[in-house]
C-alpha cells in the first residue's frame, strides 16, 4: 500500500479527502505507516449524516422486501470471502494481529452479514390477541441514521457487527473507526456498495473519538449509536444519549475471572486460560485476565502454566507461526509497563514475562512478552483495573463461597470462565457468576447467533443473536377497527 498518496475516506458516498488532519496509520509491528489520510472536519460529519438522512429517505432501501435487502447482504458475505486472503493481509498492516487471527476475523465479518441477511429475511411481525373490537399487530420500523463507533483490536469483525443488522433493518449507518485502525472500515464500505447498498447509506469517518466520535453522538439526526470501547467513552456517551432521549448499545471494558476448580482436566484448563488471556496479545475487553486456581492444585497449575506461557511464540504478524503480535501502540504499551509496575508496588511479584522481547525483530515494533503476576489480593489494583494486554493476575481460592464472592467483587461484569468435570458445579457457578457471557470448559468462543453484552460497567444492551435487528429498530403497534357501530362515546 502507498503511502506517498493520502487515502480518501468515505463521506456520503463520496470518496475525497477529510478536511480535517493529516495523521499516518502505523503498523505495530515496524511502527512504519502504511496509509496516510486526513480525518474529516467537523463540517464533513455533519454532510455525511445529513446525506445519510437524505439517502435514508430517498434511496428505497428501507422500503425493499426483507428478502431483497438480504439477497444484498448475502452478496456483501460472498465478496468478503472472495478476497479474505487480502482482506486478512490488510487488517493485519491495520492492527498488527498475527494473520491466522485476522483470517479469523474477516471469515466472522462475512459470517456476520450471512446471519443477519437470514434474520432479516425470516424476522416475524405479530398480530396480538385481540382485547376489543379490533386487530392489533406489532410492526418494526428502521430509525434512520445509527452511528456504528468501532475498536482497534479487532475492526472488520466489530464493524461487521454493527453495520449488518443496522442494514438489515433498512437504517443507514455512519462509521466511526478507531483512529489509529482505518483500513478495514474503509475496505467494508466500498464491498457494501460494491454489493448494492445505495451510495450515501454508508460514511467511514475515521479521527479522534473526543472529536469526531463526540460530534456524531450528539448530532440531531443520528437516532442510535451502538459503542464498542473504552467505559470511561462509554459512560460519556450514555450521558449524550440521555440528553436526546436516544437508545444506544454500549460494549465496554472487563476485568473477567477464569476459575479452575481442583477436578478440573489439567490439560484443557491450562491451553483455555493461556488462549483466553494472551490470545490477540491480551487486547481483547473478555480476556480472562483475572484467574483463580483451587491452593490444592495451585502449585501444579501455575508450574504448567507459566513454562506454557514463556514458550508462546511473540514475533511477526505475518508468520504463520506467531501467536502474539505486537501491541496496538508504543503508548499502549507504556500503559501496560505501568500498570506492571503499579502490581509490584502492590506487593505482586513476576512468575513470568514483565519484558519486551529482546532481538532486532523487535526494536521497532510495540512487543511485549506474555506476563503472569502472582502474590496479588483481588482488591489490588492490578486485579480490579483493566489492563487491556497480556497481563494475568493469578490467586488461589479455598472455596466455593469465597470464590464466587471474588469472582463478582469488580465493577465490570462482561465474561467468565469455569473449569471443571463436575456438571453441577459447573452449573452452580456459572449462574452464581456476575457476567453476561460464561464459558465452561472452554473459553473465547463467539457464535453471531448467540447475544452477546455485560452488565455493570461492562455495558449495556447486547449485539447478535436473531433478534440484534430488532436493536436498530423501532417497535410500532398497529390497531384496525372491526366495530359495525361508531364509537358510542361520542353519540
Amino acid at each position: 500500500m502507498s503511502t506517498d498518496t493520502l487515502l480518501p475516506i468515505n463521506i456520503g458516498g463520496e470518496l475525497r479527502l477529510g478536511g480535517g488532519d493529516e495523521y499516518a496509520s502505523l503498523y505495530p509491528a515496524t511502527g512504519e505507516a502504511v496509509a496516510r489520510l486526513r480525518a474529516p472536519s467537523l463540517a464533513d460529519v455533519d454532510e455525511a449524516i445529513t446525506r445519510a438522512d437524505h439517502a435514508f429517505r430517498t434511496s428505497g432501501w428501507a422500503q425493499r422486501k426483507p428478502h431483497e435487502r438480504a439477497a444484498v447482504l448475502n452478496r456483501v458475505a460472498s465478496i468478503i470471502r472472495e478476497r479474505g486472503e487480502a482482506l486478512a493481509q490488510r487488517q493485519r498492516l491495520d492492527n498488527g494481529k498475527p494473520i491466522n487471527e485476522t483470517r479469523n476475523l474477516v471469515s466472522s465479518a462475512a459470517a456476520t452479514f450471512q446471519f443477519f441477511a437470514s434474520a432479516c429475511e425470516t424476522l416475524e411481525e405479530t398480530i396480538t390477541p385481540s382485547r376489543g373490537d379490533f386487530m392489533t399487530m406489532s410492526v418494526y420500523e428502521p430509525m434512520g441514521v445509527v452511528a456504528a463507533i468501532t475498536p482497534w483490536n479487532s475492526p472488520i469483525a466489530s464493524e461487521a457487527q454493527k453495520v449488518a443488522p443496522a442494514l438489515a433493518a433498512g437504517n443507514a449507518v455512519v462509521i466511526k473507526p478507531a483512529e489509529v485502525t482505518p483500513l478495514m472500515a474503509l475496505e467494508l464500505a466500498a464491498i457494501c456498495e460494491e454489493a448494492g447498498i445505495p451510495k450515501g447509506m454508508l460514511s467511514v469517518l475515521p479521527g479522534r473519538g473526543s472529536v469526531i466520535g463526540d460530534a456524531i453522538t450528539k448530532h440531531p439526526l443520528v437516532k442510535r449509536v451502538s459503542f464498542t470501547g473504552g467505559t470511561a467513552t462509554g459512560k460519556h456517551i450514555a450521558h449524550i444519549a440521555a440528553e436526546k432521549m436516544m437508545p444506544v448499545s454500549l460494549e465496554l471494558g472487563g476485568k473477567s475471572a477464569t476459575m479452575v476448580l481442583a477436578d478440573a482436566d489439567l490439560d484443557h484448563a491450562v491451553n483455555g486460560v493461556l488462549y483466553g488471556i494472551f490470545s490477540s496479545s491480551g487486547e481483547s475487553c473478555i480476556a480472562g485476565s483475572r484467574l483463580f486456581v483451587a491452593r490444592a492444585l495451585y502449585a501444579e497449575f501455575m508450574d504448567r502454566l507459566s513454562t506454557k506461557a514463556a514458550a508462546l511464540r511473540v514475533g511477526d504478524p505475518a508468520d504463520e507461526r506467531t501467536q502474539m503480535g505486537p501491541l496496538i501502540t508504543a503508548k499502549h504499551r507504556e500503559s501496560i509497563e505501568k500498570y506492571v509496575e503499579l502490581g509490584l508496588s502492590e506487593g505482586a511479584t513476576i512468575r513470568t514475562g514483565g519484558v519486551r522481547p529482546k532481538g532486532t525483530a523487535f526494536d521497532r515494533g510495540y512487543f511485549y512478552r506474555p506476563t503472569i503476576l502472582e502474590g496479588v489480593n483481588n482488591s489490588d489494583q492490578i486485579c480490579q483495573q483493566e489492563i487491556f494486554g497480556p497481563v494475568l493476575v493469578a490467586m488461589p481460592f479455598d472455596d466455593e463461597a469465597s470464590l464466587i464472592e471474588q469472582a463478582n467483587d469488580s465493577v465490570y461484569a462482561l465474561a467468565a470462565g469455569v473449569w471443571t468435570r463436575d456438571y453441577k458445579k459447573a452449573w452452580a457457578l456459572g449462574r452464581a457468576v456476575q457476567a453476561g457471557t460464561v464459558w465452561i470448559n472452554t473459553y473465547k468462543q463467539f457464535s453471531i447467533s448467540t447475544p452477546f453484552g455485560g452488565w455493570r460497567d461492562s455495558g449495556l444492551g447486547r449485539e447478535k443473536g436473531r433478534l440484534g435487528i430488532l436493536q436498530y429498530m423501532e417497535q410500532k403497534s398497529l390497531y384496525w377497527g372491526l366495530n359495525e357501530k361508531p364509537l358510542a362515546w361520542a353519540n
